[in-house]
């Protein structure tokens, strides 16, 4: 049995964790993985389980916030009629199919080098985040046939190593071939719910050492983490779209990406030892 003060200080740190992703991401409009990841990291880190395989633990639970925050997200989008439902009929085998080579290969990694890839990912989407501008495109429509078949698997992929949901590379690509940033954002929460839903069920299977396992493990889920953080992503999430609506996010979310490219920077600073 784990030592009780163990686990009222895990209680506490998710319970800061859950609301200031759920204040992210109604105010930015950012997936909550691209924040969940390595807060669970540096949380799961302090409280020692700092293992081979702690970010699998970190990118499954990550995982398993997703599947419910985008199905709420995009049956809510649904009802405004804002989800391109044949751009994500065409793109989901494909991202499925990333999705389980994102696991198999996530499995077989050492926390370190999951660090490292999180790191320059997370510099790249920080950087396209904060310098990005809206009337870049790469073409009028989005693309068919082979293009499609190469990217859709690309971000199951890399979404899945990062354990982040379709929002984070969804809608750059979808806005970079034309679509509206309302809609891209809208359908790309569908995409969430692809990535997040094969990538669970596969990092359920990932057999992690019981000494590095937190209390309430399954495989590389921790679901005492995936309770408290969607209860209060759930009620955190509607202040901080009041925020968005009160503030200009543009500026934050400049701000947001500088504290992400750190944060990622910092990971990758880990992963190389230093």
């Amino acid at each position: 049995m784990p030592d009780l003060s163990l686990l009222l200080a895990m209680g506490a740190l998710l319970v800061i964790i859950g609301g200031v992703a759920g204040v992210l991401a109604g105010l930015l409009g950012v997936g909550g993985g691209i924040v969940l990841v390595p807060a669970f990291f540096y949380a799961l880190q302090t409280l020692g389980y700092d293992g081979p395989q702690l970010m699998q633990i970190c990118l499954g639970t990550s995982l398993a916030t997703i599947i419910v925050t985008s199905t709420r997200s995009v049956l809510s989008h649904h009802k405004k009629g804002a989800v391109d439902w044949q751009i994500l009929r065409s793109w989901a085998p494909g991202i499925v199919i990333g999705a389980f080579l994102g696991v198999a290969l996530a499995a077989q990694l050492r926390s370190a080098t999951l660090q490292g890839l999180f790191g320059v990912l997370g510099v790249c989407i920080g950087l396209y985040m904060g310098f990005g501008r809206s009337e870049w495109r790469l073409g009028a429509a989005m693309p068919q046939g082979a293009v499609r078949v190469i990217l859709s698997p690309i971000v199951g992929f890399l979404s899945v190593l990062m354990g982040i949901g379709g929002g984070s590379f969804g809608v750059p690509i979808m806005t970079l071939y034309g679509v509206p940033i309302h809609r891209a954002v809208a359908t790309a929460a569908g995409f969430g719910l692809i990535i997040a839903l094969p990538g669970v069920i596969g990092f359920l299977m990932v057999p992690i050492a019981p000494e590095n396992r937190p209390p309430l493990t399954l495989g590389a889920v921790n679901f005492g983490a995936f309770g408290i953080v969607i209860a209060m992503t759930l009620i955190t999430a509607p202040w901080g779209v009041r925020l968005a609506h009160a503030l200009d996010p543009k500026p934050l979310k400049r701000i947001f990406a500088v504290f992400l490219i750190f944060v990622a920077l910092n990971m990758l600073r880990k992963a190389l030892g230093y």
